[in-house]
């Protein structure tokens, strides 16, 4: 019998990462002497692919050079402020305590979301960290089932902050789990119509471990 799994995306969802992103992403412009787009122009992009983000603003001929200096420049200072929201380390105790296998499913390359991962101390609490590798993004679920796939685990729930997180999973026939404090506020989550859309983890700490105990 295979092992349940929880899935969970990790920027805006399990860390709260937005400021060294932003930084990041704005700083690429600077190396590059390219005029730098305003914070809330970034922000509202966060959770594409870097290829697009960078799309918006400049001609096709700058955006690989703008990635390969964001990820070189993330890689150093991924963790200058970012840290895990409140409960989330918690909730991965909890979680892998009960016998759940627990795996993050990201946007970000598979390298750099380790890098994250192991700044904060993470990677010891998830089985698995799966980016995305040369394969679709999300709201395409290739991202949780080659995470799925590595742990040979059944997926119960997808955790994310973002409508193509909630899109992804339910295409993956995961149940989702909304959670209102990272890239997108409630009200625009709702228009993806998740299984639960709430402001902390404990609703799902709740259903998972009562069904443990029952």
């Amino acid at each position: 019998m295979k092992s349940k799994a929880i899935v969970f995306d990790l920027d805006g969802t399990l860390v709260d990462s937005l400021g060294d992103i932003s930084a990041a992403f704005r700083r690429a412009f600077e190396t590059h002497q390219l005029t730098v787009p305003e914070e809330q122009e970034v922000r509202a992009l966060i959770g594409k692919p870097l290829s697009e983000m960078y799309a918006s603003f400049v001609e096709p001929e700058y955006v690989e050079r703008l990635v390969a200096a964001y990820r070189a420049d993330y890689a150093e200072r991924c963790a200058e402020r970012t840290r895990p929201f409140p409960g989330a380390v918690e909730l991965l105790r909890d979680l892998r305590a009960a016998g759940f296998k627990t795996a993050v499913a990201t946007t970000k390359i598979t390298w750099m979301a380790r890098r994250v991962t192991d700044r904060l101390g993470l990677t010891e609490l998830i089985d698995h960290v799966q980016g995305t590798d040369d394969f679709p993004h999300k709201p395409a679920p290739d991202v949780i089932h080659r995470a799925l796939e590595a742990l040979d685990a059944e997926g119960l729930w997808m955790v994310g902050d973002t409508v193509t997180d909630i899109q992804a999973g339910k295409a993956a026939g995961l149940k989702t789990y909304a959670v209102s404090w990272g890239t997108h506020d409630a009200a625009r989550l709702a228009t993806s119509q998740p299984d639960v859309l709430a402001d902390d983890l404990e609703g799902l700490r709740a259903a998972l471990l009562d069904s443990v105990n029952r």
